[in-house]
């Protein structure tokens, strides 16, 4: 594997990562089965492109992204906690009615951003060195996320929506208005989507309307990925875990897709997830079971 595929994995597996933190407060945190992430990714990417190649400054357009992705997070949680919609379904719906609205907003099926300036134009630099500018101010957003949310999941709120997902009838016993927790959470975890998404269409150059397709199973690959390389119920280490999660999946697919001697090609992708999915679900019951027989 050569040098500058090596840092676009680097790249990729941290805009990842971000996917990775908001499924993490979605499935792990909330209990919350979340296919909207489908939608919530590309509508990131649409909303950055739609407003960069209007004029508009890079860095705000990548906010209003997040914002655009905080809001079909509300949405689910609404159909789910008002309209009392089944979790899964609810999400579902979302993910089906956001690839209209992705259309809408964009107006064609793409937004090229070749010639527009991004926020990774404040680099400045040679196609050498923005090959590893580009994963240096990605990891500083990556780290800027999870710290932000450790400090979150550790104030009062943060607490009260991580015991919504852990038991809600006691949270609700205990006085915290469980419904307004998971339409903040939902929130929270879409907003990173749409962050990751507008980061991912200034990086590969625009943005597409299938470029959301099979993120959900990406995001929860580096979560099982990243849980079984760093198992811990500490929410410190778990971020961190899933963080690293993303990286591994990411590295691992550019290594399976560019060794000739393995034959694999572009096509494979969605073949070598479902491999290194498996893998990692099942390393963890392997080891229980060699753990177990040691014991006896």
């Amino acid at each position: 594997m050569s040098l500058f595929s090596l840092m676009g994995a680097l790249e990729l597996g941290l805009i990842f990562g971000l996917v990775a933190l908001g499924v993490f407060i979605s499935f792990r945190v909330l209990r919350f089965p979340d296919l909207t992430v489908d939608g919530s990714f590309p509508l990131g990417g649409a909303v950055a492109a739609t407003l960069i190649s209007a004029g508009h400054d890079p860095f705000v357009s990548t906010l209003a992204a997040a914002g655009a992705g905080a809001l079909a997070g509300m949405m689910t949680g609404w159909l789910n906690v008002r309209l009392k919609i089944m979790d899964l379904l609810a999400s579902i719906l979302m993910m089906i009615a956001l690839y209209s609205v992705n259309l809408r907003i964009m107006g064609r099926p793409n937004v090229p951003l070749i010639l527009e300036p991004t926020v990774f134009s404040i680099l400045q630099t040679d196609v050498l060195a923005d090959s590893f500018m580009r994963p240096l101010l990605l990891l500083l957003v990556v780290l800027i996320a999870k710290f932000a949310l450790d400090a979150y999941f550790s104030t009062h709120s943060g607490m009260a929506m991580r015991a919504t997902g852990s038991n809600p009838r006691m949270a609700r016993a205990q006085g915290i208005r469980t419904g307004a927790m998971i339409i903040g959470g939902m929130a929270l975890s879409n907003a990173l989507v749409g962050l990751a998404g507008a980061l991912f269409a200034q990086t590969q150059g625009g943005a597409d309307i299938s470029m959301g397709v099979g993120v959900i199973v990406i995001g929860l690959a580096a979560v099982i990925v990243g849980e079984s390389l760093l198992p811990s119920r500490k929410l410190v280490l778990a971020t961190l875990a899933v963080i690293l999660g993303a990286l591994v999946y990411r590295l691992f697919i550019a290594l399976a897709l560019n060794s000739d001697f393995i034959g694999l090609q572009a096509q494979d992708l969605n073949l070598v997830t479902a491999v290194l999915v498996t893998i990692a679900l099942v390393l963890p019951r392997l080891k229980k079971r060699r753990s177990g027989k040691g014991a006896r």
